[in-house]
Parts: C-alpha cells; structure tokens; sequence
C-alpha cells in the first residue's frame, strides 16, 4: 500500500503579493511542506568576528517537515516514496523552484525531496 502522503488546513498560497486563504493543502509527488526554523542572521561568531545579515542567505537552511507529498511516480507507474515524515526536522537548500506559503500565519516552504540535503537527529 502506498502512503498517501499527509494533509494541512488552513493555509494561504501567495500569488505576488496577493494570499489565498483557508484551503486544504495536500503536497503532491515528491513535494513537501517545510517551516522553516528562525536562525540568527549577522552578529558575531564565537571567535569575535562580525558578520553582516548577507553572509548567511546562501548557505542550507534548517526547517521542520508539516506535510509530505505520496512520492514520485516513475515510468513504470509505480511510486518511490519519499524518506522524510511529518514531524522531521530536516536541513534543505532554498531552490528557486521553492514556493512560499502561509500556514497559521507563519512562512512556510513547498520544495522538492530532492532540495532536502538530511534529516537531523
């Protein structure tokens, strides 16, 4: 039996600058649904160095796994499921290809499986 993947509610999918709000979101394919985790930007380091906001925007993020889509259909017609879960917290590259959204009012990010580099823990 092949996971379905999972489902949230109450989220808003940006178009510009404009949200639409309350639909019901179900990733589909490989895509899942990350909240990204809040990390310092600039400051200094511990070893007394400080670094401007810019130098930490290109690097892999952190984030939380919200949603996950069934997983990815290949030729044949069967699916490979994706290796993350709901719950997961996960380190992903920001992609171009990566969407934003809101979910209760916070950030949140659809990406590919292939954009998420590890689960930590």
């Amino acid at each position: 039996m092949v996971d379905t993947g999972t489902e949230i509610s109450g989220a808003s999918y940006r178009t510009g600058s404009n949200y639409i709000y309350n639909m019901n979101l179900k990733p589909l394919g490989d895509r899942v649904i990350i909240e990204p985790v809040e990390k310092e930007r600039g400051g200094k380091t511990k070893t007394g160095l400080y670094l401007p906001e810019s130098v930490d925007n290109e690097g892999p993020e952190e984030g939380k796994v919200i949603a996950v889509g069934p997983g990815k259909r290949i030729e044949d017609g069967s699916v490979i499921p994706v290796n993350v879960k709901k719950g997961d917290t996960v380190v992903f590259h920001k992609s171009y290809g990566a969407k934003e959204i809101k979910v209760d009012d916070k950030e949140c990010l659809i990406v590919r499986e292939e954009d998420i580099l590890a689960i930590v823990g």
